[in-house]
């Protein structure tokens, strides 16, 4: 008999025809559908919904409340804050018999607040940070850092998720950014700079 190599409370519903990975924990009250997907070492807090066929990479953090709806791809390391929710239907209408699935994808290292809604068809790039109670409409570029409603780009973070603030140096591709708590080095392209000096009128 093989033994799971996850853990579920009593509590959650995991339907059949899953995919959880070693080390992962759900939580109280959870609910993952059939199809779903969910990575290694991840943590699914307490009444996170997850739909069918949602996929979920390794090491995410998933905070209570959360809802993940069919469409949605998590990339690996993604933190999602308390509450935030995602949605796949631009239309939404309760007697809508054919309405159409819009995917949304949160790529590697993403951080989103708490109580964040992020509207389908976006792509929220890799290590960006989503500020708490943002509503996104349009793509956050990678390091970005997006916030209010609607979210607009007022700047870039680091790895570490602190605000890049001292620019050393840039070129016509790229600008690149020094952070004064780790020293790590982020290039931040120049269509992406741009569009927040153009976003915040600088």
């Amino acid at each position: 008999m093989n033994e799971r190599k996850y853990f579920v409370h009593p509590t959650a519903v995991v339907e059949d025809n899953t995919t959880i990975g070693e080390g992962t924990r759900i939580w109280h009250f959870a609910h993952v559908r059939r199809g779903a997907k969910i990575g290694k070492n991840c943590n699914i807090g307490k009444d996170v919904y997850i739909d069918v066929d949602v996929e979920i990479g390794n090491n995410v953090k998933i905070q209570n409340g959360v809802s993940i709806y069919h469409g949605v791809k998590v990339e690996d390391d993604v933190f999602l804050g308390p509450h935030m929710t995602f949605t796949n239907d631009l239309y939404p209408r309760a007697f809508n018999q054919d309405w159409e699935l819009v995917p949304t994808l949160v790529k590697k290292g993403a951080s989103i607040g708490a109580h964040a809604t992020i509207v389908c068809g976006v792509t929220i790039g890799e290590y960006a940070m989503v500020g708490a109670g943002a509503v996104v409409t349009k793509d956050v570029p990678p390091f970005g850092l997006a916030y209010g409603n609607p979210a607009r780009l007022k700047g870039f973070v680091c790895y570490c998720g602190r605000k890049l603030e001292e620019k050393v140096s840039e070129d016509e591709n790229y600008v690149i950014f020094k952070c004064s708590h780790c020293g790590s080095e982020i290039r931040v392209k120049q269509e992406h700079y741009k569009r927040y000096l153009k976003e915040n009128k600088l």
